[in-house]
């Protein structure tokens, strides 16, 4: 199983950037990699979405189910069913001077059954650039000016 990490520091208060990331569905409108998200169930602290992506002009599709704590400000997601032979990991935001420090952790394994250490380390370059471009498409959704009217 393969473990990517990536961070980035928002310029914006926890509450909005915390906001923005459990506003899930909104995702495909400003993350180029995420074609759409369904959300076929939401709680206060759960929320179940369908995704589908793309990865190197291919589509990755998985059922996920997020576990959103409020008071620590983390997100505990895993892949219930899809593409991936494991997909979880997590989300965390955490106040950084006037921003947000915001980090996202994710084990996977892609079911290659020859997939050699070379392929291995592929894979792996292209998941950390996969959610190195999704925090970077959420700092830029946050810390964009508000439209005007």
């Amino acid at each position: 199983m393969a473990r990517v990490e990536a961070t980035t520091l928002i310029a914006a208060p926890l509450e909005a950037v915390y906001r923005q990331a459990r506003a899930v569905e909104e995702f495909p409108e400003f993350m180029p990699d995420v074609e759409s998200v369904e959300v076929l169930e939401r709680t206060d602290d759960r929320t179940v979405t369908r995704w589908v992506g793309v990865v190197q002009g291919r589509k990755v599709r998985w059922v996920e189910e997020d576990h959103w704590d409020d008071a620590a400000h983390t997100c505990h997601f895993r892949q219930r069913e899809g593409d991936f032979a494991h997909y979880a990991g997590v989300w965390r935001f955490e106040p950084a001077g006037e921003g947000t420090r915001t980090s996202v952790t994710v084990d996977f394994e892609i079911d290659l059954p020859l997939a050699g250490p070379l392929l291995s380390t592929v894979l792996r370059t292209l998941m950390r650039k996969n959610i190195e471009a999704m925090l970077a498409a959420l700092k830029a959704r946050v810390e964009a000016p508000p439209a005007r009217a």
